[in-house]
């Protein structure tokens, strides 16, 4: 006589996205290097070598991370002059950095390579276009506005302007971006 100890339980299913929300909550609650396949694996309830149908190693599932955090900057509204989109988009990655303290400073780290990431950094370049900067040079000064701001804001996030009231940081980030738009003026 056969034992029926029940239906077999089936695998969760898990997608890209599923990885890459787990990455970010172990990264928020650990820190980048709390992230690892296993620990991943183990928030998902899968084994680790489950993740790799998803992602092909420990610097695809960084990339991923990059794509998470820029993904998490609101598209600022297309009605909105390009000077202003590209504020908008400036908040929003100040915004993102407050939310993800431990993870934002892969921003600086690592370079935006997944097509979804890269559609930030597109944007940017395009908007720099709109507004005048020559199109070979979009990409440099795309470069150098996203590493004032991302600097700024990875710092604030990390509690190097604590000292500091709120008014004074905020004050400080109306400086940046006037010096934002005084560079792209000049171009």
């Amino acid at each position: 006589m056969a034992c029926d100890t029940g239906p077999v339980p089936r695998p969760r299913l898990i997608d890209r996205a599923a990885v890459l929300d787990a990455a970010l909550a172990v990264a928020d609650e650990g820190g980048i290097e709390a992230v690892t396949m296993a620990v991943v694996g183990r928030r998902l309830g899968v084994s680790a070598m489950a993740l790799y149908r998803h992602v092909a190693d420990k610097a695809d599932l960084l990339d991923g991370l990059v794509e998470r955090l820029l993904d998490d900057v609101p598209l600022p509204e297309t009605g909105l002059d390009p000077i202003e989109r590209l504020a908008a988009l400036g908040a929003g990655i100040r915004a993102t950095a407050l939310r993800h303290p431990h993870v934002f400073p892969l921003l600086l780290a690592r370079p935006a390579t997944t097509a979804e990431a890269r559609q930030r950094r597109d944007l940017v370049v395009a908007l720099l276009q709109e507004i005048g900067v020559p199109a070979d040079d979009a990409p440099r000064v795309e470069r150098l506005i996203s590493t004032m701001v991302l600097g700024f804001a990875a710092s604030e996030a990390a509690g190097r302007f604590a000292h500091h009231p709120p008014a004074v940081i905020d004050a400080d980030w109306d400086a940046l971006q006037e010096i934002v738009r005084l560079t792209i003026s000049r171009r």
